[in-house]
């Protein structure tokens, strides 16, 4: 099984919770970013036929699914989602970017964590490179964890 790399998993008290998206994105205080949000949302609605679920208290994730390591620990996680941070709307692609190495060549200016990139505005990337990104990374997580 592969290991989420973006998040430390020792955190599996982040769950998905009843706190409403739509509050939340409301509260998003930049409007660029919330604009931007809602762009990246309807992406992940398109590419996982799921609504948004708040995961914890500042995650918006799209469909789920249950992993298990060889040490024993399991739970669920979403298939994507995104975090709007300060700085960056943090998007997360949960097979991390090798199998991704020619999108993420074509994505536009970002940053990357080990499976996340880092977006300032949504205007400095190629929309169309993140929504097959986000789409083949999606198709790859339920083929991986049917």
């Amino acid at each position: 099984m592969p290991v989420i790399v973006c998040l430390e998993r020792a955190d599996v008290k982040t769950k998905p919770t009843s706190q409403s998206v739509g509050e939340f994105h409301a509260a998003v205080e930049d409007n660029q970013k919330r604009a931007d949000c809602k762009k990246v949302a309807a992406l992940m609605r398109k590419a996982t036929g799921h609504t948004a679920n708040m995961w914890g208290t500042g995650m918006v994730g799209y469909g789920s699914y249950d992993y298990k390591y060889a040490s024993g620990q399991e739970g669920s996680w979403f298939l994507c989602g995104f975090l709007p941070r300060a700085q960056f709307l943090t998007i997360y692609i949960m097979p991390g970017f090798k199998k991704f190495d020619a999108l993420m060549l074509k994505l536009g200016k970002h940053k990357t964590g080990k499976s996340c990139p880092y977006i300032k505005r949504l205007a400095e990337i190629d929309l169309d490179v993140l929504d097959e990104l986000i789409g083949e990374s999606v198709e790859y997580m339920r083929r991986k964890y049917k």
